[in-house]
């Protein structure tokens, strides 16, 4: 079966590293090529991500230079090719896997749409507005007040909208989700699970998933130990708790995959790099058929991605 991940952290690790990291075979990266071939990874998606506590003035600087390790690093291996539009993903051949650039918070482009703009000329296709807490555009999941979007950021989802561009809800805290709901054509959740298997803020209540499922987003599940269990140690069991659920929502044909590698310190037993994708997949054919389990896989999100 072929896996579309849709959040990865290579590029951050590779920004902040003192020494230069091989994407084709650095042992540090979780995501690198070998591992996504190993896993047959067919579409992988790297985050552009700025930690808060840099320079506002130096944050689109580091947004510039991820991409810069995007196409001088990931890009320069013959294997990967380029997702930039939608119809890309319909030209990938045999032994070939995507590569497509999403935006973690939009901290970097201060109040600027035209940066966001540039950004999609660069090749990002999905865009949350913020990360854990308040910027700009919203409140995320852990800014206690709770404010939702800001006119800013509702400017921001209608450009998503006029772009095609997905809007990601998975930092968001909950007014800012709903803010989303009503404004975003193509929503999505690239690294989140069930609040209600894991009572965790970075997690989805199930009015939320319900919501997201009725407007035909997708949920990828993430394999973060402390948003998968409590406590923080966890198995692929746990792990699958949280597609059982969602599938018990409704939504068996709206679950993908968000591992969140590269991001996180502590791993699933069984999932510490892309290579070891086998290792859920066998887990999950056990109680779902081939069709659901490639779907979760790769193929829901493919049917409904924008076109």
């Amino acid at each position: 079966m072929n896996i579309v991940d849709f959040h990865c952290d290579a590029l951050y690790k590779m920004w902040k590293s003192k020494e230069p990291l091989s994407f084709r075979d650095s042992a540090e990266l979780h995501t690198n090529l070998e591992r996504l071939k190993q896993g047959r990874v067919k579409l992988q998606c790297f985050a552009l991500y700025v930690p808060p506590q840099l320079k506002s003035e130096q944050q689109f600087q580091a947004v510039l230079d991820q991409i810069d390790y995007f196409y001088e690093e990931v890009l320069k291996q013959p294997e990967m090719k380029h997702v930039k539009e939608w119809a890309d993903l319909d030209t990938l051949g045999d032994g070939e896997i995507g590569a497509m650039l999403t935006l973690e918070g939009v901290d970097a482009i201060g109040n600027d749409l035209k940066k966001l703009r540039i950004l999609f000329q660069l090749g990002v296709r999905s865009v949350g507005l913020t990360w854990n807490f308040a910027n700009l555009a919203a409140d995320g999941a852990l800014e206690k007040r709770n404010a939702g979007l800001t006119a800013f950021g509702k400017e921001i989802v209608r450009l998503n909208n006029e772009h095609k561009v997905l809007t990601d809800v998975s930092h968001l805290c909950e007014q800012s989700f709903w803010d989303v709901m009503e404004l975003a054509d193509y929503p999505i959740a690239s690294h989140s699970n069930a609040r209600a298997i894991c009572d965790h803020p970075r997690n989805l209540y199930d009015e939320q998933a319900k919501a997201m499922f009725d407007k035909g987003g997708m949920i990828h599940i993430v394999y973060y130990p402390h948003f998968v269990k409590k406590g923080g140690q966890a198995t692929i069991d746990d792990l699958i708790r949280h597609i059982d659920h969602f599938c018990s929502l409704g939504g068996v044909r709206q679950i993908g995959l968000g591992s969140d590698f590269d991001g996180i310190e502590s791993f699933v037993e069984g999932l510490e790099h892309a290579g070891m994708i086998d290792n859920l997949l066998n887990e999950l054919l056990k109680r779902y058929s081939e069709s659901e389990v490639r779907g979760f896989a790769s193929e829901n999100f493919l049917q409904r991605r924008p076109r």
